[in-house]
């Protein structure tokens, strides 16, 4: 569904901006590297940096959309195996990012991207006691995402899973840890599990009420489940 979105929308903005400045084709005639009339690079680019003082270099691919990063990315080193694969909003990472060595994986990232078009933003905060239960809270935007979700490492050589961690906007959750919505402005609390309506009550059998007319005011004896005399 969100690939079909994103599609949607690449095709909205291609359309918008008319015919790329720059580009070049692909191996398969496809356009690559586009860059619209308003200088802003849109659509599937392949990015490729040198090294650079002693930094390996590396080759990614992915899709602008008015020149931020959006949908997932692949990173590669110069020998085509894959270093990163992560997930981008408005130019942000967001939700899962996969990090790799030649041997193996080697992290699991989630981040929560903040809109870089707003002073400050609204995200929702589950708590971590009731998943059924979120605060809206208002954060301000710094220009970059934010640790959001359970963070994994790994051993490389061997796949097995040696710590994890759990953020929520930017806060490190463990047990001496303050509330998540501490210190944030809270705008609000919701509860996404509806309240189930209540039960009326069924009537008594006809046995039951004769039962309860004829013995009103005496004394039954009622079988408890107890045993003895």
């Amino acid at each position: 569904m969100r690939t079909l979105l994103l599609s949607l929308i690449l095709i909205s903005v291609l359309s918008a901006a008319g015919q790329c400045k720059t580009y070049r084709l692909g191996e398969k005639r496809d356009t690559l590297d586009c860059v619209d009339t308003k200088g802003m690079k849109q659509g599937r680019w392949i990015v490729r940096v040198p090294p650079l003082r002693g930094e390996p270099g590396y080759e990614e691919e992915g899709i602008f959309i008015n020149n931020r990063k959006e949908g997932v990315w692949k990173r590669f080193n110069t020998m085509g195996d894959p270093l990163a694969v992560e997930t981008y909003k408005w130019g942000n990472r967001n939700g899962k990012c996969l990090y790799f060595t030649i041997a193996g994986i080697e992290r699991e990232e989630n981040w929560r991207a903040v809109n870089p078009d707003k002073v400050f933003d609204t995200i929702d905060v589950v708590d971590p006691k009731d998943p059924n239960k979120y605060e809206k809270v208002i954060v301000k935007n710094e220009g970059r995402s934010l640790k959001h979700g359970v963070w994994r490492y790994f051993n490389p050589n061997t796949g097995a899973l040696m710590q994890t961690e759990k953020y929520i906007l930017d806060q490190l959750q463990t047990d001496e840890a303050p509330s998540v919505t501490q210190g944030m402005t809270k705008v609000g609390t919701d509860t996404a599990r509806t309240k189930a309506a209540a039960v009326p009550e069924k009537p008594k059998p006809r046995e039951v009420l004769e039962f309860e007319k004829k013995n009103a005011g005496k004394k039954t004896r009622v079988r408890d489940g107890r045993t003895g005399g």
